[in-house]
């Protein structure tokens, strides 16, 4: 039984992609980046297993016998187990469709980017979201076409998720990447994904979720971290704030 209660929670965790961005020197998939002598495939089993999650599924492409190696080195209280996506090279909607049978589990399934550096307490504030399907939003939004944005309405809303939104609504903030969709909901974006994977598999996994949200707004709703530390990694700059800025504010947590 999982330490949320009565609810099997499932994460999968998406870190299938090459990480080109960060430069040819890469040989080895972002989540093994490690910051503080720790990997952030380490950091994310810790902070899961804090939260109470039952099981962990790392979608895997690029160098996933390193990924394969690198979790039988550590012993979380969970199963975890990984799975390959072949066509990783195409994109994050064939990942996301890979993990088409864990969606449809019947599982609550927490959705998370694997280049994240963050404080643990993001994921227990997502656990704990009042809505059936909830995403992380920080309301100080980096500039620029990069970040996947939130827009919401007057009352608060969701009225478009891209790195472009067709509208922008009264206010946005910046996805983290981290998703809580409720069994129903989870089994509707295997649908979408699987629609992605078959006719635009080049599209981000976030379509698929965009999809879902303008389709059934009042199921979905944000929960704020505009308060705690956090990174995505995509670029050289990337690592260096994640080493520099974020990682001195989480070892003051440990």
């Amino acid at each position: 039984m999982s330490q949320s209660g009565n609810v099997l929670v499932t994460a999968i965790l998406l870190a299938a992609g090459v990480g080109r961005r960060l430069g040819q020197d890469k040989r080895a998939p972002k989540v093994l980046l490690e910051f503080g002598d720790r990997s952030l495939l380490a950091r994310h089993i810790d902070a899961l297993e804090a939260c109470g999650v039952d099981e962990l599924v790392v979608i895997a492409g690029f160098e996933a016998e390193q990924l394969q190696a690198a979790l039988g080195r550590l012993n979380p209280s969970f199963r975890v187990r990984l799975v390959t996506n072949p066509r990783f090279t195409e994109g994050s909607s064939v990942s996301l469709a890979a993990a088409g049978g864990i969606l449809r589990s019947g599982r609550t399934v927490l959705l998370m980017d694997g280049d994240v550096l963050y404080d643990p307490r993001m994921l227990s504030r997502l656990m704990q979201g009042r809505t059936e399907n909830s995403l992380l939003v920080d309301r100080e939004l980096e500039p620029g076409d990069e970040p996947v944005k939130v827009c919401f309405d007057r009352a608060g809303a969701i009225v478009d998720f891209r790195k472009t939104p067709e509208n922008p609504g009264v206010r946005h903030g910046e996805s983290v990447g981290f998703f809580r969709f409720s069994p129903a909901m989870a089994d509707a974006l295997a649908g979408r994904a699987d629609w992605y994977k078959d006719q635009a598999p080049t599209l981000e996994y976030e379509e698929a979720i965009r999809d879902l949200m303008l389709a059934e707004p009042e199921r979905f709703g944000a929960v704020d971290i505009s308060d705690l530390p956090w990174t995505e990694i995509d670029f050289p700059e990337d690592v260096v704030r994640a080493r520099e800025v974020i990682l001195p504010q989480l070892e003051v947590l440990a």
